[in-house]
C-alpha cells in the first residue's frame, strides 16, 4: 500500500469523525465553501504592475520609478481583511493546514487569468525556530498545492534564511522592515540559474520580504522573479 494512499484513508477516517466545515461560516462541507470563496474582497485594479500597491492609472507607482526592485511583478490575489485575514490566521498560527488547498485554488484561478509564465515555484521560508513551533511553513504549504495545481516543479529549499528576524508585522515603517530582512536569505540551489521562478507567500505589506528573497534569488543566477501571494494590506 502506497504512501498516498494510506494518507487518503487517514484523512477519510479523520473526515468520519470530525466532518469538515468551512472555516469561515461554519457550514459542514469543503473547508472553504464556494459562497464564503465568492465574497472574498479582492485586490483589483487600477495597481501598480511592479508592487500591486493601489494607483490612479496602471503604470509603475512614484516609488517603483525611483527604487528599482529586483521583482519583475508582485500579485495579491484579495485584501487582507475580514474574512480574508480570518483564514491566513486559521492557516497561519491555528493549525488548519487543509486550508492551504482551497487557499491555494483561488490564487491558481488568478495566476491562469495573467498568464505569467514561470519555470518553477519557490517559497519564502520560515526560520528553523518558527517553523519548529508552527509544526509546518505555511508558504510551503501554498507553493506545495499551486505547483501541484500547475504542474510545475517545487523548489522548497531553494531559499533559507541566514539568520533570525524580528516579525515583519511587528514593524512600523517600510524603510525599517527593509532593513530587517536586508541579506536575511540566502539561495545555495545553482540549478535556479536561468530560471523563471514565481515566490509564494501568505500576505504582502510593503513588498519587503519579497524583495528580499528575489535579491537571494537573482544572486543564485535566477533570470526572472515574480511573486504571488493570497492577500495584501493595503
Amino acid at each position: 500500500m502506497t504512501i498516498s494512499l494510506l494518507a487518503r484513508l487517514g484523512r477519510a477516517a479523520v473526515d468520519l469523525v470530525f466532518p469538515p466545515r468551512c472555516a469561515l461560516c461554519g457550514r459542514g462541507g469543503p473547508f472553504l465553501c464556494e459562497e464564503c470563496a465568492s465574497s472574498l474582497p479582492r485586490a483589483l485594479p487600477p495597481r501598480c504592475p511592479r508592487c500591486w500597491r493601489p494607483t490612479a492609472d496602471p503604470e509603475l507607482c512614484l516609488e517603483c520609478l525611483e527604487q528599482p526592485s529586483p521583482l519583475e511583478g508582485v500579485r495579491s490575489t484579495f485584501l487582507y481583511q475580514g474574512p480574508v485575514r480570518e483564514l491566513v490566521h486559521a492557516l497561519k498560527y491555528d493549525g488548519q493546514a487543509a486550508l492551504a488547498e482551497p487557499m491555494a485554488r483561488l490564487m491558481e484561478a488568478d495566476l491562469r487569468r495573467q498568464a505569467v509564465g514561470v519555470d518553477l515555484l519557490a517559497p519564502v521560508p520560515l526560520s528553523g525556530w518558527r517553523e519548529r513551533t508552527r509544526g509546518y511553513n505555511q508558504s510551503t504549504l501554498l507553493a506545495r498545492e499551486l505547483a501541484r495545481l500547475l504542474r510545475l516543479p517545487l523548489a522548497k529549499d531553494a531559499m533559507a534564511r541566514s539568520r533570525h528576524t524580528p516579525p515583519q508585522a511587528r514593524i512600523a515603517t517600510a524603510s525599517e522592515r527593509r532593513r530587517n530582512v536586508e541579506g536575511a536569505f540566502v539561495c545555495r540551489d545553482r540549478g535556479l540559474a536561468g530560471r523563471s521562478i514565481l515566490i509564494v507567500d501568505d500576505v504582502t505589506t510593503t513588498g519587503a520580504t519579497l524583495e528580499a528573497c528575489a535579491a537571494a534569488l537573482k544572486a543564485a543566477g535566477a533570470a526572472r522573479v515574480r511573486a504571488l501571494t493570497f492577500a495584501r494590506e493595503d
